[in-house]
């Protein structure tokens, strides 16, 4: 029996596989990303993963590999390792975790609107959620002390709480279907605050940026806040189908009888809705900026455009991971 020809050394598995100057690519890339099958994935297959790239990317190719099982190992890879640090992330904070998440708490947060100790609490969970998310898929390998983590957590939460109770009172006397929508306010509200907060050092040191080929030419904070900004949009466009659509399908479906006589299937509807939004919306979102962000020299901060420029006099674009 013939063995299958030996897998070239070339192929570039450090980018997507998929063409991410296209948002079609980029989202064929984030629906392998953001596959919640990935949660399922044992401690062995990860590691297994693992060593398929890191061979591959020190020149050595495993013997009957195919390019198949290459792209596979790359993204079960990418699912669950850290792209700046390698480091092993948190399991919630994966963004294979984003949709059974929150399609859980977005539910929750959609059912129980009405009561004050039900806001707060879930929107405390939420933005707990978020605080663990966010700092998981932050950008740059820079370490972020206990005290910064604290003071973003508690910022970040209590900001997301005083929105939703000030919008709360604020709907007090409007239609029913409006009230529905505070979560989505306070939860858009909340990710302008989470996510600057859970990223300040980046803000304050910058993040690394770096030539075409992955040379590492510095660091800029006017690429962090352009990678938040970024991140901040797509987050807020993630949660909007999943906030937006189910208030008014359970708006309808609420005046009919059959909710009237099984009321405790209120939850479990709201929560299919919006794990069915999700599970289009995370992906299709994540890809509305390229990972790999770029942004041209000129652009940057003045001493780390003269520091690139003594490295390089020629590079005129510089390349970052946004974060997700």
């Amino acid at each position: 029996q013939k063995m299958p020809p030996s897998l070239p050394a070339t192929i570039n598995i450090r980018e997507p596989r998929w063409d991410q100057s296209t948002f079609q690519g980029r989202a064929k890339h984030f629906f392998m990303v953001t596959d919640p099958r990935n949660l399922l994935l044992s401690g062995a297959t990860l590691e297994e993963a693992r060593r398929v790239v890191e061979d591959y990317r020190a020149g050595t190719v495993q013997p009957g590999l195919t390019e198949d099982q290459l792209w596979r190992a790359k993204y079960i890879y990418d699912s669950a390792f850290h792209p700046d640090t390698g480091e092993k992330m948190i399991l919630v904070g994966r963004m294979s975790a984003q949709v059974p998440m929150n399609m859980t708490i977005t539910g929750c947060m959609l059912t129980f609107y009405r009561t004050t100790p039900a806001v707060l609490f879930w929107q405390w969970v939420n933005q707990s959620f978020n605080a663990v998310v966010n700092y998981t898929n932050r950008s740059g390998d820079a370490p972020i002390t206990p005290s910064q983590l604290g003071t973003a957590y508690v910022s970040a939460t209590t900001g997301a709480v005083v929105t939703a109770l000030g919008l709360k009172s604020l709907t007090k006397h409007l239609p029913a279907i409006i009230g529905r929508y505070v979560p989505f306010a306070a939860v858009a509200a909340a990710n302008c605050i989470n996510i600057p907060l859970m990223r300040q050092r980046e803000l304050k040191v910058g993040i690394p940026v770096t030539d075409e080929n992955g040379n590492r030419v510095g660091e800029s904070t006017a690429a962090a806040q352009k990678a938040i900004f970024q991140v901040v949009v797509s987050r807020i466009g993630m949660a909007a189908p999943a906030m937006a659509i189910p208030p008014v399908i359970m708006n309808m479906l609420e005046k009919r009888a059959f909710l009237k006589r099984y009321p405790y299937l209120n939850a479990p509807l709201q929560v299919g809705l919006v794990g069915l939004c999700l599970v289009f919306a995370t992906p299709l979102c994540c890809a509305l900026f390229p990972q790999k962000s770029s942004m041209p020299v000129s652009s940057l901060e003045p001493e780390v455009q003269d520091q690139i420029r003594k490295k390089d006099p020629w590079l005129e674009t510089v390349y970052f991971n946004k974060g997700l």
